[in-house]
């Protein structure tokens, strides 16, 4: 690995110093040629000597926006800075987004492996989405959960016999629109008297063996739906009016 600049955004004391000492011990390629613990006292130091990488904690002074806007600023005025995210937000997802859609070149978690030459290594030659394990098995996580209810919802579709009508008509009471509602969608060619009649056909189709001696209204059809897997409770959109 070529020699290269770091600046550190950091605001607390000891996590600084640990990772100093990643830096000194590990990688001994990196100059830092800065550190800090403010967002003003970053951007004079960016100002005065560019960096190659930025090491970027997203809590500063408390605040986790803050660094996601530094990282947000920072690729818009310097897209040639690599800026990984090191931090000890290990819970906000949220956050991961953000900082993602605000260009990062990846987010290495403060739990586990912490931060590898490796990792370092991977940013600083032009990887995108560097990730250490700790990251990396919580978007493994959900990626076969997506895949297991993509699955399950196929399987539903097939077995219950359920159209592109059914499935728009099934989201859209999810979504609290009336039938009246729904006649008025583009592309949906049925009237009121139509839903209720689809909306009975679908009875029949998701509660075989009856709703136990009691009646079911659009409400329970529609939780009848997301249990069954119709109905993707994480995904449900309107289509256009």
């Amino acid at each position: 690995m070529e020699k290269f600049k770091v600046i550190i955004v950091e605001d607390v004391p000891l996590e600084l110093k640990g990772t100093e000492g990643i830096f000194r011990n590990e990688i001994p390629e990196a100059e830092i040629i800065g550190t800090a613990d403010t967002e003003q006292a970053y951007w004079r130091l960016i100002k005065n000597n560019l960096p190659d990488l930025v090491l970027l904690d997203l809590g500063l002074g408390g605040s986790t926006t803050v660094g996601v806007e530094i990282c947000r600023h920072t690729k818009e005025a310097y897209p040639q800075v690599k800026v990984l995210i090191f931090t000890g937000e290990i819970l906000n997802e949220k956050l991961w987004v953000d900082v993602l859609d605000a260009g990062c070149d990846g987010i290495i978690l403060k739990s586990g492996e912490l931060l590898t030459r490796g990792d370092v290594f991977s940013v600083m030659t032009g990887k995108k989405m560097v990730f250490n394990q700790p990251i990396l098995e919580k978007i493994v996580e959900r990626f076969k959960r997506s895949v297991g209810s993509q699955l399950m919802r196929q399987e539903a579709v097939i077995d219950y016999e359920i159209d592109e009508y059914d499935e728009r008509f099934l989201r859209h009471l999810a979504l609290g629109y009336t039938k009246e509602q729904i006649t008025n969608l583009r592309g949906m060619p049925f009237g009121v008297k139509s839903l209720e009649k689809r909306q009975n056909e679908l009875i029949q189709k998701l509660f075989p063996y009856g709703n136990g001696h009691m009646g079911v209204n659009a409400t329970r059809l529609v939780v009848r739906a997301c249990e069954l897997g119709i109905l993707d409770v994480e995904n449900l959109r309107p289509d256009e009016e």
